[in-house]
């Protein structure tokens, strides 16, 4: 499939049949709140907390790594019941990309306070949660939808979400063996780079679909 920047932020009232298909399924949302995809969703926010305390407080490493894992699993049950429950809300478009990011700002803090992950890491990723913020900000103000989910920024996140627990691994305190600490590491690090690039570049691919916008509007 190919992405065209077009295809994330439209004028709010822009006719149907100008929308694109990820558009129309956002229009096609309830607003009911008590599904089974937004309940999965609160209770992985409520792991947020209980994950910094954990990996800041008694450094339970190895129970950090199974709130991380328990983390990962709900968010792709989340998405799979709203899909075959037909159970797709307004408030489920807001709440399972929000937790993504809260655990990922979450986990970043955490590993920079101990020295998992170095500074400049932590400031890029940082960086480009707070540019899109602002750009989100932007189009809101002039009745526009904000970005939309894509594959390339889930990728992304999920692969992020998996290098977390493997890098909590890597670092030895979680009990791991010394045969297969090697192994963790690599694939630690393997995730960590591979998602921060997709992190990164999915980031670019939304300032390009916010510069569309405002082109398509006259503002640019």
């Amino acid at each position: 499939m190919v992405w065209d920047p077009a295809d994330v932020a439209v004028p709010a009232r822009e006719p149907a049949d100008v929308a694109p298909t990820r558009h129309r399924w956002s229009e096609m949302a309830s607003d009911r709140v008590l599904t089974l995809p937004n309940l999965l969703s609160l209770a992985r926010l409520a792991g947020a907390p209980l994950l910094l305390w954990l990996l800041l407080g008694p450094h339970a490493d190895r129970a950090g790594v199974l709130v991380l894992i328990a983390s990962g699993l709900t968010d792709w049950l989340d998405g799979k019941t709203a899909r075959l429950l037909n159970q797709h809300s307004h408030l489920g478009e807001l709440l399972d990309p929000a937790v993504d990011r809260l655990y990922i700002l979450a986990t970043l803090a955490a590993f920079l306070i101990r020295g998992i992950v170095p500074w400049w890491a932590v400031a890029a990723l940082v960086g480009r949660d707070l540019v899109l913020a602002v750009c989100i900000g932007v189009l809101r103000r002039r009745g526009y939808r904000s970005f939309p989910v894509t594959y390339l920024g889930k990728a992304a996140t999920l692969n992020l979400l998996y290098a977390f627990p493997l890098l909590l691994l890597a670092e030895g305190t979680s009990g791991i063996g010394p045969d297969l600490l090697g192994v963790v590491r690599a694939l630690a690090c393997a995730f960590a780079v591979w998602g921060g690039a997709l992190y990164l570049w999915s980031g670019v691919v939304y300032l390009a679909q916010f510069r569309r916008a405002l082109r398509s509007s006259g503002e640019l």
